[in-house]
């Protein structure tokens, strides 16, 4: 079977995957029972698991992002349960334009350098005010994949 006809089958297997009855809250519980049956078992390696959900992840976006840029023209459609509705861009205004909003932008830009070293040394303004050291939010952890 060459490369293209295994494209081909996949693609039909694709339009029987999940009938209407599937909701989003259904795909989120079949991936988590994915990995908790995978953790359960102890079969199979997690981080390989892992590997090729990244690499899938992958293709299904991709291929995702392809399907709408096809579709983007259409009218509102309802198909085997899934809504896809268009909605235009509009437009987004140019603040740059605007002299006092550069200036005033640029002020509030090096307010933000001066707070950031505050946060390791004592630092005064152009005014000779002492910068306040300000509180911080932690921000999640996560991991990086590559490949």
């Amino acid at each position: 079977m060459s490369k293209l006809q295994f494209f081909e089958m996949r693609a039909e297997q694709m339009t029987a995957l999940y009938d209407s009855t599937f909701t989003k809250k259904d795909a989120v519980k079949t991936g988590e029972a994915l990995i908790e049956n995978v953790l359960e078992a102890g079969e199979v390696d997690i981080m390989q698991v892992g590997a090729n959900l990244a690499r899938l992840e992958q293709v299904v976006s991709s291929a995702m992002a392809k399907f709408r840029s096809h579709i983007i023209d259409t009218e509102k459609v309802v198909c085997l349960g899934v809504e896809f509705s268009p909605v235009n861009g509009g437009n987004t205004i140019n603040y740059a334009d605007d002299e006092i909003w550069q200036t005033l932008k640029a002020d509030l830009d090096a307010r933000t350098e001066l707070l950031k070293i505050a946060q390791k040394q004592p630092v005064a303004d152009l005014y000779g005010n002492l910068v306040p050291q300000v509180s911080t939010t932690p921000r999640k952890s996560s991991i990086t994949i590559k490949f």
